[in-house]
């Protein structure tokens, strides 16, 4: 993997890196397909971005990386569960925590039929004993079926399974291979840089930007009124049970 230099406007995380998410649908690249997109964001009051459909898929960014976007305490992960159960075709949604860490959750038919954590110890004190070894590496031939591309489900594999260095490779390269090999908008990397126009992505003006659901200039003050309750109501975590070794608080002359 090659050093992707980061976006100066996202969403960081002293001291380690960037926080940004969004989910994916697939979709018909009509106007129509954007209209039953953003319609349905506006039921759950999502905070966030959408995009127009591009090459069979239209994004949307939450307005948070790791916070709560929407109503009933939903995450990236439970906008795209309610998606999922609302709209036709493939689900995925994405989230970068601290640079340190990849979430993929994916569904279909309003099911979820994997996810995927690059490190489950991220977040956690040691003393937790929390592995940090990827958990749902074995979900890549679904991730691959999902998005058409059956022949990348190999690739997708070994990209999943990948030991990355933290000194010198950020899990938004990581991100970025998977975006190529699902044949997902790769600008999803720079998702993060918005409200600026996210580079190689589409411009801010062409984006629906949503704030508790409304459009335009009321959507934003909602959005940073609701915002306040919100902060104080974070999603449920993504991995309810993590995979636990010994504690690192356990002093191994004892074992």
């Amino acid at each position: 993997m090659t050093y992707l230099p980061g976006p100066q406007h996202w969403e960081e995380k002293e001291p380690s890196g960037y926080t940004y998410a969004a989910v994916a649908v697939r979709t018909g690249n009509t106007a129509h397909d954007a209209v039953d997109l953003v319609a349905t964001l506006r039921e759950v009051r999502f905070s966030g971005w959408v995009a127009p459909p591009e090459d069979g898929w239209q994004v949307a960014v939450a307005a948070s990386g790791d916070g709560t976007v929407a109503a009933g305490r939903r995450g990236v992960v439970g906008v795209g569960e309610w998606l999922a159960q609302r709209l036709a075709g493939p689900v995925l949604a994405f989230r970068i925590a601290d640079d340190r860490q990849l979430l993929i959750v994916a569904w279909a038919d309003g099911d979820e039929v994997g996810r995927y954590v690059s490190d489950p110890s991220h977040g956690f004190p040691p003393s937790d004993g929390v592995l940090a070894e990827p958990l749902g590496v074995e979900h890549a031939d679904a991730f691959a079926d999902l998005c058409g591309r059956p022949d990348s489900a190999d690739d997708l594999a070994e990209t999943l399974a990948e030991d990355l260095d933290p000194d010198s490779v950020i899990e938004s390269e990581r991100l970025s291979a998977v975006l190529r090999l699902l044949g997902l908008p790769r600008w999803l990397v720079a998702a993060g840089s918005l409200p600026r126009d996210p580079p190689t992505g589409p411009r801010a003006r062409d984006l629906i930007r949503l704030g508790a659901g409304v459009p335009g200039l009321l959507g934003r003050v909602r959005g940073r009124a609701v915002n306040v309750v919100r902060r104080r109501r974070p999603p449920p975590p993504v991995v309810t049970d993590p995979p636990r070794g010994r504690g690192g608080d356990i002093d191994p002359w004892l074992l």
